[in-house]
C-alpha cells in the first residue's frame, strides 16, 4: 500500500514575517524585553506558525488512539490486555483523565480505535476503525506488515483532517495501550542506537523482576530486528498501532499548518519517527511535559525540545499535554493584549 498525501507532501515552513511582526510587538509590550521568559517565545512561535502577528489557542482538537501489542504476551504490563478497550469505553463515558480535560478546555476529544484485542461496541465519540486485533508480537515476528502499519498512518493523517477541517488552532495526540511503553521504548532504542537498560521503564508500574524481564523483551525484540534502517521500517517492526496513528496524525497536522502540542513518552516517540522521516515537522512542534517515564529525557534530547512543564506525570492520554494548554493561551493573550509601551504612556527607558 502507498501511503496517500498529505503523509509524503512537503512540510509547510512557518511564516518568518509574522514571527518578525510578532517579534516587534514583544518588544514594545510594557515589560522588560524577555521577562515573560518562554512564553514570549511560544507565543511568537505560534504566530509564525498560524502565520498572523496575533496568534490564538482557542479551538483545541485532541485525538487519542488506542491499540494492543503482542508483545504483552511476555509479561511486560502490570495491566490485561483487556483494559485497553475498557479504558475506550472510560473516555466515551466522559470518565478518564483526558476526557475531564478536555472538557476544561472546551476542546474537541475523539477517540479512534486503531486496533484492541477486545472488539468494541459502537459508542458516542469513538471512530472504530482497527487495523488489525493489536500488533503481533515483535520478539517473535515483525508487530505490523508495511500495509498495516501504512493504515495506521493514515487513521492519524486522517484525524489531522479532521482536525483542520474543525478550524483547530492546536493538535493533540494521546494514547491508550497496555504494553506501549515496551513497544515506544523499543522503538526510540533502534531510533537513538540506546540500550534497553537506558530507556526501558516501569510503564504502568512493574517492580523490579517486571522491569528486569521488560528489559530483557525490548533486547531480544532490537536482537530480532534492530537493523530495520529507516523510521518508518523500525516502526513496522517494533511499534503499535496507535504510535504509527499518532505519527501519521503530527506529520499530517504539521503538513496541514496545524501546531502540534507532544505529549510524553508514547507520543514524543511518535514524533520521533515523524520528525527522523521528515525533519521539516520540526518547526510545528510544541512539547508540553516532560514525563517521569525512564527514556523520555532522551527522546526529547533527540528532538531538540524543552518541554513547558516538569509535574512527574506519566498518564498519557495526551494528559500532560491538555494541562500546558493554559499556559500556551496565557502566552497568546499577553501577547494579544498587553498594552505597548506607546498606547499605555509608559516610557521604555530608551
Amino acid at each position: 500500500m502507498t501511503i496517500n498525501t498529505p503523509w509524503d507532501a512537503p512540510i509547510p515552513a512557518p511564516d518568518a514575517g509574522a514571527a518578525d511582526t510578532a517579534w516587534q510587538r514583544q518588544i514594545q509590550l510594557t515589560k522588560p524585553p524577555g521577562s515573560l521568559g518562554r512564553l514570549e517565545t511560544a507565543a511568537v512561535r505560534l504566530a509564525a506558525q498560524q502565520g498572523v502577528p496575533r496568534p490564538a489557542l482557542e479551538r483545541v482538537w485532541i485525538t487519542v488512539f488506542a491499540g494492543d501489542h503482542g508483545v504483552c504476551d511476555e509479561g511486560v504490563s502490570a495491566f490485561p490486555q483487556a483494559v485497553t478497550a475498557q479504558m475506550v469505553q472510560n473516555f466515551a463515558a466522559g470518565g478518564a483523565a483526558i476526557s475531564v480535560l478536555a472538557r476544561h478546555l472546551n476542546a474537541t476529544l475523539e477517540v479512534v480505535n486503531a486496533g484492541t484485542v477486545t472488539s468494541l461496541q459502537a459508542l458516542a465519540g469513538v471512530r472504530d476503525e482497527p487495523v488489525m486485533p493489536g500488533t503481533a508480537n515483535a520478539v517473535h515476528e515483525p508487530a505490523m506488515s508495511p500495509s498495516q502499519r501504512d493504515r495506521a498512518l493514515e487513521l492519524g493523517d486522517a484525524a489531522a483532517g479532521r482536525a483542520q477541517d474543525a478550524g483547530a488552532e492546536l493538535f493533540i495526540g494521546g494514547d491508550m495501550g497496555i504494553g506501549n511503553t515496551t513497544a515506544a521504548a523499543a522503538v526510540a532504542c533502534a531510533l537513538l542506537g540506546a540500550s534497553p537498560d537506558e530507556l526501558v521503564g516501569r510503564g504502568t508500574g512493574l517492580d523490579d523482576d517486571g522491569l528486569t524481564r521488560k528489559r530483557r523483551v525490548v533486547a531480544a525484540a532490537l536482537d530480532r530486528h534492530g537493523n530495520d534502517g529507516s523510521p518508518l521500517a523500525v516502526l513496522a517492526s517494533l511499534g503499535g498501532l496507535e504510535i504509527a496513528a499518532l505519527a501519521g496524525a503530527i506529520r499530517g497536522a504539521a503538513c496541514r499548518g496545524v501546531p502540534v502540542l507532544v505529549d510524553g513518552f508514547i507520543v514524543s516517540v511518535a514524533a520521533l519517527v515523524a520528525v527522523r522521516h521528515t525533519p521539516d515537522v520540526a518547526a510545528w512542534l510544541h512539547f508540553s511535559h516532560r514525563s517521569a517515564e525512564a527514556g523520555h529525557d532522551a527522546v526529547l534530547r533527540a528532538l531538540d525540545a524543552e518541554p513547558l512543564l516538569d509535574l512527574g506525570m506519566r498518564l498519557g492520554e495526551g494528559s500532560g499535554a491538555a494541562t500546558a494548554v493554559p499556559l500556551l493561551q496565557a502566552a497568546c493573550r499577553l501577547h494579544g493584549e498587553m498594552a505597548t509601551f506607546e498606547s499605555a504612556g509608559v516610557s521604555d527607558g530608551g
